[in-house]
């Protein structure tokens, strides 16, 4: 599925500075949110497809062929320190997958290919509309220490839900430099 914006609905006077994000699921009883910008599409990938990776941190899944190129897969639940998804009482025979590709103000002349990560997530809910001055910092005492890296803060919808904010281009920079995987 590729993620795009162009069918967003007109907005309203108060939502014209909002931000669109994609609102996904980690276990346990996490629902989170990526910026849309960050990302290029959701791919469903079946198990047997990740090439594992040996030395690599443990939430490295490993490798996946994406469009003839490789897309290094994490799982995101393990990297923030939650359930990695091999714990997790579900038996998937299949992994939802987010593309997050890095911001293009990166690339150097010697390597002009924007980089791509695939995150695995345990499931894609929707985009959401949420003005980026509304997030919050997370309560100490609810933040595990392996998550605040990769922590932008908190939204608090309307109806009190509360959701867990990313910075996709943190999670980008705790991959492994490419010195330590390429041949």
């Amino acid at each position: 599925m590729k993620i795009s914006s162009s069918n967003s609905p007109i907005l309203s006077s108060s939502s014209l500075n909002s931000t669109e994000f994609l609102q996904f699921y980690l276990e346990p009883n996490t629902t989170t949110l990526l910026p849309l910008q960050q990302l290029t599409e959701v791919l469903t990938i079946p198990i047997g497809e990740i090439v594992p990776i040996p030395h690599m941190s443990p939430w490295v899944m490993g490798v996946y062929n994406w469009r003839g190129d490789i897309l290094w897969i994490v799982d995101l639940g393990h990297l923030v320190g939650l359930a990695p998804w091999y714990q997790q009482t579900n038996n998937v025979s299949v992994h939802k997958a987010i593309v997050l590709k890095a911001s293009g103000n990166k690339a150097t002349s010697t390597n002009i290919k924007t980089q791509m990560l695939g995150l695995v997530v345990n499931r894609v809910e929707d985009i959401e509309l949420c003005n980026p001055d509304l997030i919050q910092s997370p309560p100490s005492s609810s933040v595990t220490p392996e998550l605040v890296p990769f922590l932008r803060g908190y939204w608090l919808k309307p109806d009190g839900e509360m959701l867990v904010v990313l910075d996709g281009e943190a999670i980008m920079a705790a991959m492994p430099k490419p010195s330590n995987y390429e041949q």
